[in-house]
């Protein structure tokens, strides 16, 4: 007799699917994964199919291209060997008489486009020198070389190998308009990246104004690229046109401000720019650590000039930096410039070294006319100046301080003493009325006030009678371009006891026993020769030369009150 039930043991119900374990994890991947998989490797295998195409094509391509060997991106590295190649061409150097010459030469591309599938037109730069390039596709030239050439990045430095020729019509925007070279062989020797962080055409338009916060843009102009943004990318601002040009400049005012004082038996020499105190105002100087105690950054080499002089040196002269801690923000001031100092005996009056001194601004802007022409006409493009004008019969107007106040009150300045230093208002208009009266943008103020210039500067013979110290003048003199000063210069006091004298009447007194006094006195105690000199920024001959708006133009990492990067 059975159980109750017992029929039902034997045959369990069947469990419905998606309970309990998933289909097929026993025995395999489910269907959606193989179809996924089955994709991925139908994908895999197109791209393979593609890319092997692609590969075909590529050596194809080479197999065909008569040109692979001649273009490209060379190695980093230098060969083991120097390479038997010409020597490189320079771009000035190309004239008419070059036509068909094959050279090689290494240039920044300014610009690179494909005309069509057989053409393509580069711009190569060498300093200031621009020439147009042509590469053509020919039976030694293959498309694929056309293509690659009219991709080049600019500012890519390039190595070229080509026929020089003469274009069917000038190449206005060129320099060399009237040649250009049919490219062989074209290498890329380092490539610019495609977006540059300025860009040269904008660099190379003129600054905006001194202190302009916002740059007005004019319709259809690009915006203008700011101070700022040209001194943060120094590398790119310096390939413009006039930034080479005005560096070529520069150097010229250094070189023949040594070569004219070497000609009249000055020599060089270096002084110390780390001193041990703040000799010369201590308001204006750049306080350093020197290992456990402080230092200082020099101001000027004044005192080294005439401890020299007092040592037998006679004429010194030195080109070096000079440091003002002075927070002046404007066009013309640098905390650090170059300084073109000098310093000389005279037998019987300082206007010797006046008169030399003039002989030697002469010198310099004379040969500045005469040798870079060619570079002050390329900034002239950019920042348009009427030619510096230097007196017709080569004579410097020399006016004494309070004649050049007399022409200022005639001019209608009245509220003007002759016994206060000019302000740069008023040396700029007193520049004018000199240039209207004398034809001249260099002139000369002598006898300046003695209360306004420093304590080492020899009192005068030609000061009034009167007791009253501000009415005293001094043997001291300053010279103007375009109606702003480049030069300080005196005679400096040669008598120990009446140097003492005036240091004790300065305001605020100066110890000449004191540390940073005493050596300097000392040498004025052994029968120093009568003396005098004067420094020169060169910075800012430079920029009232050529006409400039703001003395950052003449220097590629300038220093003032904001700046001390890069």
């Amino acid at each position: 007799m059975s159980t109750p039930g017992a029929e039902g043991s034997s045959k369990l119900p069947e469990r419905p699917k998606g309970e309990g374990e998933a289909e097929g994890s026993a025995g395999g991947p489910s269907k959606n994964a193989l179809k996924k998989a089955q994709k991925e490797k139908e994908k895999a295998e197109k791209a393979a199919k593609r890319k092997e195409a692609e590969d075909k094509q590529k050596q194809e391509a080479a197999a065909s291209d008569v040109s692979a060997d001649d273009y490209g991106q060379l190695p980093i590295t230098n060969p083991k060997e120097r390479p038997d190649l010409p020597k490189s061409s320079r771009l000035s150097d190309l004239t008419e008489e070059s036509e068909n010459k094959a050279i090689v030469f290494f240039a920044q591309v300014e610009n690179a486009r494909v005309q069509s599938a057989k053409l393509a037109f580069l711009v190569f730069r060498q300093r200031t020198e621009t020439i147009q390039a042509v590469v053509a596709a020919s039976d030694v030239l293959s498309r694929q070389m056309v293509k690659w050439a009219g991709g080049i990045n600019p500012e890519s430095r390039v190595r070229v190998h080509g026929l020089v020729k003469k274009p069917l019509d000038p190449v206005k925007s060129a320099t060399l308009s009237n040649l250009e070279i049919h490219v062989q062989k074209l290498y890329v020797v380092n490539p610019a990246p495609s977006q540059l962080p300025i860009q040269l055409e904008d660099a190379s338009r003129p600054v905006p104004s001194f202190g302009a916060e916002e740059l007005e843009v004019k319709e259809g102009e690009r915006p203008m690229l700011s101070m700022k943004a040209r001194l943060d990318n120094p590398a790119l601002n310096q390939r413009t046109p006039q930034n080479l040009a005005i560096r070529r400049v520069k150097d010229g005012v250094e070189t023949l401000f040594r070569e004219f004082l070497h000609q009249h038996g000055f020599d060089s020499d270096h002084t110390p720019k780390v001193i041990g105190a703040a000799t010369e105002g201590g308001g204006t100087v750049f306080e350093v650590g020197y290992f456990a105690t402080k230092a200082y950054l020099a101001q000027s080499p004044q005192f080294y000039k005439q401890i020299l002089i007092a040592g037998g040196a006679e004429r010194v002269m030195e080109v070096g930096s000079v440091f003002r801690a002075e927070n002046s923000n404007t066009h013309r001031h640098l905390c650090e410039f170059t300084g073109l100092d000098f310093e000389m005996e005279f037998d019987y009056h300082y206007h010797e070294v006046l008169d030399l001194a003039e002989d030697l601004l002469m010198y310099i802007i004379k040969g500045l006319k005469e040798r870079y022409a060619a570079e002050t006409a390329v900034v002239r493009k950019v920042y348009p100046m009427p030619e510096f004008q230097l007196p017709k019969d080569g004579k410097v107007p020399r006016l004494t301080f309070a004649e050049g106040i007399q022409l200022l009150r005639e001019s209608g300045e009245e509220d003007i003493s002759e016994y206060e230093d000019l302000s740069t208002a008023q040396e700029k208009k007193l520049g004018r009325l000199i240039l209207e009266k004398y034809s001249t943008d260099f002139y000369v103020l002598d006898q300046f006030p003695l209360s306004i210039r420093p304590f080492y500067t020899m009192p005068s013979a030609q000061s009034p009678t009167s007791t009253d110290p501000k009415t005293q003048l001094s043997n001291s003199y300053d010279f103007f371009m375009r109606g702003e000063e480049i030069m300080s210069g005196a005679q400096r006091i040669h008598d120990v006891n009446l140097l003492e004298k005036r240091m004790k009447a300065n305001d605020p007194p100066l110890d000449p026993t004191s540390e940073g006094f005493k050596s300097y006195v000392d040498a004025f105690r052994y029968g120093c020769p009568p003396h005098a000199g004067g420094g020169l920024g060169l910075e800012r001959i430079v920029m009232f030369y050529l006409g400039l708006p703001n003395v950052r133009l003449v220097t590629p990492f300038p220093r003032d009150p904001q700046r001390l990067a890069p």
